[in-house]
């Protein structure tokens, strides 16, 4: 069973990363990477489904929280131990990338402005909850742990 109480405190705080120019380099092409694919895919589900709600970004969101679950959970990062350049690339570049808070945000209030709060509160909700159950899930199927 998946339980926070098995994540050890710092994995939820920042950790102080050496910053040098092959680190900035790696998180500038994963973050290249992701924002491509999340224009890409943001772009897809608009024309699938439509404007009227933003499925493109809660799917992007959601699958992001998802492989980063899986990421830290597969990369044992609950050890105390300084990132690497996978981790930079991939966790920090790539899904900083292609997952959007600001979009997120920006759609939202879209949402509340144009006199659908339930639309808005309905995007809330399911970014948040499935985000944090998708993430879950992922580090459940890496083996259950971080």
């Amino acid at each position: 069973m998946l339980s926070l109480s098995n994540y050890p405190v710092a994995l939820f705080r920042e950790a102080p990363m050496s910053i040098g120019l092959n680190s900035i380099v790696l998180v500038a092409v994963g973050g290249a990477v992701g924002g491509m694919a999340r224009f890409g895919i943001a772009n897809l589900f608009a024309r699938w489904v439509g404007g009227a709600f933003p499925w493109g970004t809660l799917a992007i969101n959601l699958l992001g929280a998802f492989a980063l679950g899986w990421l830290a959970s597969a990369l044992n990062m609950g050890d105390a131990k300084q990132p690497g350049n996978f981790w930079l690339i991939i966790a920090v570049g790539l899904l900083g990338g292609f997952t959007t808070v600001s979009s997120f945000s920006l759609q939202t209030l879209g949402l509340w402005q144009q006199g659908a709060p339930g639309k808005a509160l309905a995007n809330v909700l399911f970014t948040v909850v499935l985000g944090v159950i998708a993430c879950g899930v992922g580090a459940w199927l890496a083996g259950g742990g971080l």
